[in-house]
């Protein structure tokens, strides 16, 4: 997986297409755009009889040129990474920092893959794919952009719970002091424990904890692990999170009905 991290110091794992997606959704944007190209030229066929051998050339030069590198350009703007074959292989064409591609980028995928897709049969393509970590070809390598992931599997949802013997003392803890970047590192780390390693694991969640308990008062029982430590403080925070969105909704209910029941004043005459 390809790590981006965004400005709050939260990494998020992008999935890159594999070399099999990757070459599915190529050859069937090769047989599109064939299959464009071969239209193109049976409708200019009864044209192309009563041209010269040059003129018939240059008609025949931007078609091709058309069809394999401004088509997919213009396509890949306007979609911002799509096509149909990477509609149909589950792909989109992103930015190397994760943002949607712009003209420029799909341009040059768009120059250098002709060259590398239709002049080499592919084959630059697939020497260049098979030897780079997130499967790009030379188009992608210098317009700085790689294919994503689309359909990735949705990662049920971890609802921290607090711990039995920690209950009691969560209730009464003051945590209204944690600030959320804090809040927000904890929770993923919650997220991501499972899929790490014992020892990184231990490691992280007494960082988060010590640095946690700065802002948390009174100090949990003795012998609180800190993973329960994180557990009870999140799920406490989730709960009174809920309380106070809950308490704003009867409020702002109330108010609606209020309002609702005040009678219809007729504006006074200027």
């Amino acid at each position: 997986m390809s790590p981006l991290i965004t400005g709050e110091a939260v990494v998020l794992e992008l999935r890159p297409a594999s070399f099999a997606a990757r070459s599915l959704g190529l050859i069937l944007d090769v047989v599109v755009h064939s299959a464009l190209l071969m239209a193109i030229l049976l409708a200019m066929g009864a044209a192309r009889d009563e041209l010269d051998a040059a003129a018939a050339g240059a008609l025949t030069l931007v078609s091709v040129v058309l069809c394999f590198v401004i088509v997919p350009a213009t396509v890949e703007t306007l979609t911002r990474g799509l096509s149909l074959g990477k509609l149909a292989a589950g792909l989109r064409i992103v930015r190397d920092d994760g943002g949607a591609i712009r003209f420029r980028h799909a341009v040059i995928r768009a120059l250098i893959g002709f060259l590398e897709i239709y002049l080499t049969f592919g084959g630059v393509a697939i020497a260049v794919g098979l030897f780079d970590g997130r499967c790009r070809r030379l188009g992608d390598i210098v317009a700085g952009t790689y294919s994503l992931r689309r359909r990735v599997p949705v990662e049920p949802a971890i609802v921290p719970v607090t711990p039995r013997h920690l209950a009691g003392w969560a209730e009464a803890a003051d945590i209204g002091r944690i600030p959320d970047a804090l809040g927000r590192r904890a929770a993923q780390f919650m997220r991501q424990a499972p899929r790490m390693s014992p020892l990184s694991r231990s490691g992280m969640a007494a960082a988060l904890a010590t640095e946690m308990s700065g802002y948390v008062a009174p100090s949990p029982p003795p012998g609180t692990t800190p993973d329960d430590y994180l557990a009870a403080v999140l799920a406490e925070r989730r709960i009174r999170e809920l309380r106070r969105l809950g308490a704003a909704r009867t409020e702002s209910n109330r108010i609606g009905e209020r309002l609702h029941r005040l009678p219809f004043t007729a504006a006074r005459d200027s």
